[in-house]
């Protein structure tokens, strides 16, 4: 399998921008992996409460990161890559990721996710919709960190790019084992699109919950890529 994760300017996939991403393939359990990574300028300025999070300053960004566009268009072939070898791709919370990032290829490159992937679409995991399905009454939060905590996974470097996406792997990996009677049926494809369904029923409860509460939230259904906005909005 392989994996992708990014570290941003903030959780708005319409407006912030990429400041590093990483994606890990592991032809196997206990196999070596291979790591890219990015290191990305995003041209805007870096909020604290970002640093704070993900510990990439503006002046570090500034002096070490590269350009977006050229970093877009070498994410945008790895996954393509990873597409046309037919790995599934492990992304944790796939619709924040892989929107944020179609949106950088239409900020930088004049392009989309799609545009890279039209030849050999790409076979998502999600390790944040799998566990809320198969384990749905479990309480308590899903974080990474926390899905980590349950499944026995570590996560050395919490919020560095390429440790989130081996720790995300590695839960996907844990999440097989233990529901292996209700997965090993189904094909990677089979599975990406029960996802959509449901990731779109979770995103229903969810959205309920929220108007029950009187919170003025709003849940989008899709995955594992939402829509563009209209150019209208």
């Amino acid at each position: 399998m392989a994996a992708f994760d990014t570290e941003t300017t903030g959780v708005d996939v319409e407006t912030d921008r990429i400041v590093s991403a990483a994606v890990v393939v592991q032809n196997g359990a206990g196999a070596r992996p291979r790591v890219t990574r990015w290191l990305v300028n995003p041209g805007v300025p870096v909020p604290a409460g970002a640093t704070a999070v993900h510990g990439l300053t503006q002046e570090h960004l500034e002096r070490n990161g590269r350009w977006p566009a050229p970093v877009m268009e070498e994410i945008g072939r790895e996954l393509a890559e990873q597409g046309a070898a037919g790995r599934p791709l492990v992304v944790m919370n796939a619709p924040f990721d892989l929107t944020l990032f179609d949106r950088e290829l239409r900020r930088h490159r004049a392009s989309s996710l799609a545009r890279y992937l039209e030849s050999y679409p790409l076979c998502v995991l999600d390790p944040r919709v799998l566990d809320r399905q198969l384990d749905r009454y479990r309480k308590g939060r899903r974080t990474l960190s926390d899905l980590c905590e349950h499944y026995g996974v570590e996560l050395a470097g919490a919020h560095d790019a390429a440790a989130d996406a081996q720790a995300a792997l590695d839960v996907v990996r844990a999440v097989g084992r233990r529901f292996s009677a209700r997965l090993e049926r189904l094909s990677p494809a089979e599975l990406h699109t029960l996802q959509a369904v449901w990731h779109a029923a979770q995103a229903r409860g969810l959205q309920a919950w929220f108007a029950r509460s009187g919170a003025p939230e709003a849940v989008d259904p899709a995955w594992p890529l939402r829509p563009e906005l209209p150019a209208a909005a």
